[in-house]
Order: structure tokens, then C-alpha cells, then sequence
């Protein structure tokens, strides 16, 4: 798809295209506008032109047959002058008619006129004429008052002629606005639409790549296409992906480097404090066998934590893969209250079970290692003396398994975070081990990959999570 070299090129290419099509329409109805009014201008002048002159002609004639009459009534010939002065006013009355569009009816009336009173002129201008004769001149004007008429009448058809065409030219040009209108609409809102995709689609690449470079999704290469600048923008945005996604694999090989350096010297440790505990090397007295088992607690917390890191940087470059086989929530949880036996017992804990035997089929060292997480993290923030519950629950294909503690929750702008690697809250936990901040992240990813949710629910005290798994596990 081609695009133009800049962003708002690309603006002005389409505000453009929208506008001609309607600048097209302007233009067109203003000279339909102009022209249907300089017809309407035209139209009237020539009937009120045509009005005068037809009322003009009739009234001369009619002044010209009473000057007549009286010539030959009253025997004076000394009004051939009166006669003759309307007689050069009929002349200009005739001649402006002329000048006018009139069709062949008036102007056949018009020639008849002019030739019958010439004829009538002769008559009374003739000085040795009779009675009789002047009289038989005078009987013809009637005819030239028809002929005057005629022309009056055929001025007022044409005056009907011409509104009439108006009218009908108006109506065009309404019908042609109409049809310009809805033909102009679709263009105008598929050009709308169309650049609209062709402006969104970059911004939503760039929107989209912004969105997984913040989510942590460093895989996916940020491919924006657009505008020359966009495409640049684009193109840093792959850089700063790259960049982090190296920081990202520079980091997750310190974790597992300093993980697997750490493991030999604990494992040292962890051997020697047990083998202490267990009176290997000799008897031990009261207080030194609770600092064997505080050595060897804290030791076994302390692999917990390295094991999580090693948990971690595994799964943020490989997909989990699952040992997928029929799994016993009761055993499971056994298998953790044992685990944690020693911390419970220090900050003298107690742990409530509860719930019906449920079959689940998943890996089970995962769903070991989910459990682990979430009471050692209730442990650490439970007050001494304190209940922990673990309660199975099942729901049709589903099955939810909820851990309470009775510590002091999680503050509401940090409930939507700590799901999130090397996230911890403002609210820690007493004691000698500090945790890292990914027990709840590997949590999350390990009951993703079964295909289930981890949510921290509302309590009334203490922090409620509730980890909801297929009855049936995911395909393999």
C-alpha cells in the first residue's frame, strides 16, 4: 500500500480528497444558481419591456383613432399636427418593440400596423379627400386596436412561457442538487472511511507495539506501516525492543548463573544443619537442637527461593511443558503442609483444610510448587498464632482452591501487581529471609499453562487467593 512521505502529508492528501468532491458540488450549484437567476433577470425585464410596449402601442392607437375622429367630426384640419405627433410616438412604440424577442404572430401584428396607418395617414393627410373617404379611414382603426391586442396577448402567453421555464428549470436544478447530494454522500464517507483505516492502521500498530513492549512481550518483532516518519518510529520501536529483549536475556542469565552458584554452597549448608539436627555427629542439647532445625528451616527457605528464580528465568524462555496425569489435590496438599511443617511450628501456625476429595488432571510437581508458593507466602505474612486455610472446592469443570491468611492484606493500589515479577508491596513480611518477589509470578505462569486463573479475592482480613483449574487438563 503506498503512503505518502509524512504524517501529515498523508493529512492533507486526505482532508483533500474529502473536500473536493464537495467544493466540485459548490461550484456546480453556484452556476446553476447564477444562471437560473441571470434567466430570471433576463426573463423579467423582457416581460415588463414587452408589458410597456404592448400597452404603449394599444394607447397611442387608441389616441390616434380619437385624434382622427375628431378631424373628421369637427372638420379641422389643424389637428393633423396632434395626429402626426402620436403618429412619431407609434413610430418609437414600434421600433422598441422590434428590438424585442416577439414571435411571428406579433410581429405579422405589428407589420399590420404600421401598414394600416400608413394607409390611414394617407387618407387624412390627403388635402383634397371627402368626407366619405376620411370616414372610411377612420372605421380601420379598430383593426389596428385588434392587432395592438393581439400583440398584448401574445406578451402575456409569453410571460407564461417564461415562468413556466423557470419553474421547470428550477426544478432541474433542485433535481440535480438532490442527485449530486446522494451521489456526492457515499464518496464523501468512503474517502472519510477509508483514509480514517489508512491513519488508524499505523497509530494502532504503533499503539499495539507500545502495549506488548509494555506487557513484556519482547518476541514479536514491531513492524509499523505508514508514512515515511511513522515507519521511522517503527523502526525505534524495534530497536528498543531488541534492546530490552537482550536486557531481558542479559538478566535472566544472571538469575540462573547466581541460582546454580548459590545451590552448591546452600546444599552445603542444608546437609550440614540436617545432619546437626539429626544428632549425626552427637547429642545435642536442648537450645542447640532449635538452632539446628532455625539453620535447617531457614536453609530450606532459602533453596525455595532459588529454585523459584530458576523457575522464573526457565519460563520466561521456554514454554512450560506440562506432565500432564490424573493428581490428587488432597495428596498435594499434604505433601506442602509437610513441607512447611518446621515454618508452620515456629511461628506456631495452624493449617485448615477443608474441602472434598477432587481428581484433577495436571502436572503435578507444578501443582505442588503452586501450593508451596502460596502458603509460604501466607506464612510469612500470617501473625503468630494464627490459621491458615486451604479450601478445594469444585464447580462444574472447574475446581477452585483458595488459600487465607489472617495477615494484614493487600493494600488496594498493589492488588492489580502482585502478580508481577520481582514485584513486592510495601507491607513486609518479619523475619530473616527476604523474598524476591516472584513466588505469585511463577504461580501465575504455572497455572496459565494449565489453562486456569489465580485472582486475589475480597476478605474482610487477611489476604483470600483463589487459583481456579480445569477438572481436565489442557490438550498436550
Amino acid at each position: 500500500m503506498y503512503y505518502p512521505r509524512s504524517f501529515p502529508v498523508l493529512l492533507g492528501a486526505g482532508l483533500t480528497l474529502i473536500a473536493l468532491p464537495l467544493v466540485f458540488a459548490l461550484i456546480n450549484n453556484a452556476v446553476t444558481v447564477d444562471q437560473l437567476a441571470n434567466r430570471s433577470q433576463n426573463a423579467v425585464y423582457q416581460a415588463v419591456q414587452a408589458t410597456q410596449s404592448s400597452r404603449w402601442l394599444a394607447e397611442l392607437v387608441t389616441a390616434l383613432e380619437r385624434t382622427a375622429r375628431q378631424m373628421v367630426i369637427l372638420g379641422e384640419r389643424s389637428m393633423l399636427d396632434t395626429y402626426q405627433a402620436n403618429r412619431q410616438r407609434l413610430e418609437q412604440a414600434v421600433a422598441e418593440s422590434r428590438r424585442l424577442p416577439l414571435d411571428s404572430v406579433q410581429e405579422r401584428a405589428l407589420e399590420e400596423i404600421v401598414r394600416e396607418e400608413q394607409e390611414i395617414y394617407a387618407a387624412l393627410s390627403n388635402s383634397s379627400a371627402t368626407e366619405k373617404q376620411l370616414a372610411q379611414a377612420v372605421v380601420r382603426f379598430p383593426a389596428l386596436a385588434d392587432h395592438a391586442q393581439v400583440i398584448t396577448a401574445r406578451s402575456a402567453e409569453l410571460i407564461d412561457r417564461e415562468v413556466e421555464a423557470l419553474r421547470a428549470t428550477a426544478d432541474q436544478a433542485r433535481s440535480i442538487t438532490t442527485w449530486q447530494l446522494l451521489a456526492l454522500a457515499p464518496v464523501v464517507v468512503f474517502l472519510v472511511v477509508g483514509f480514517t483505516i489508512l491513519i488508524a492502521r499505523p497509530i494502532r500498530q504503533i499503539d499495539s507495539a507500545i502495549r506488548m513492549l509494555g506487557g513484556g512481550k519482547f518476541n514479536t518483532p514491531v513492524v509499523v506501516s505508514g508514512p515515511q516518519d511513522l515507519e521511522y518510529l517503527g523502526e525505534r520501536l524495534e530497536w528498543l525492543r531488541q534492546k530490552l529483549l537482550d536486557l531481558e536475556e542479559q538478566k535472566n542469565r544472571f538469575l540462573r548463573q547466581m541460582s546454580h552458584e548459590l545451590k552448591t554452597p546452600l546444599a552445603a549448608v542444608r546437609e550440614g544443619s540436617q545432619l546437626l539436627a539429626e544428632e549425626v555427629v552427637g547429642k545435642l542439647s536442648p537450645q542447640q537442637r532449635e538452632i539446628a532445625e532455625i539453620l535447617l528451616h531457614n536453609s530450606i527457605e532459602l533453596q525455595k527461593q532459588i529454585e523459584a528464580l530458576l523457575n522464573y528465568g526457565a519460563s520466561q524462555f521456554h514454554k512450560v511443558a506440562l506432565d500432564l496425569k490424573p493428581v490428587s489435590l488432597e495428596r498435594v496438599v499434604s505433601r506442602v503442609a509437610g513441607d512447611q511443617r518446621l515454618a508452620l511450628r515456629s511461628r506456631d501456625l495452624k493449617l485448615d483444610v477443608s474441602g472434598p476429595q477432587v481428581l484433577v488432571t495436571a502436572d503435578a510437581e507444578m501443582l505442588r510448587i503452586t501450593l508451596d508458593n502460596l502458603v509460604s507466602n501466607a506464612i510469612k505474612f500470617s501473625p503468630q498464632g494464627g490459621t491458615i486455610g486451604i479450601r478445594t472446592s469444585p464447580n462444574g469443570s472447574h475446581v477452585a482452591l483458595d488459600v487465607v491468611d489472617e495477615g494484614p492484606g493487600v493494600p488496594p493500589d498493589e492488588r492489580e501487581r502482585i502478580f508481577e515479577p520481582f514485584f513486592q508491596g510495601t507491607r513486609q513480611a518479619a523475619g530473616a529471609v527476604s523474598g524476591t518477589g516472584i513466588g505469585l509470578s511463577v504461580v501465575k505462569e504455572y497455572v496459565a499453562a494449565h489453562g486456569g486463573s489465580v485472582e486475589l479475592l475480597d476478605s474482610t482480613r487477611g489476604a483470600h487467593v483463589r487459583v481456579k483449574l480445569p477438572l481436565v487438563g489442557p490438550a498436550a
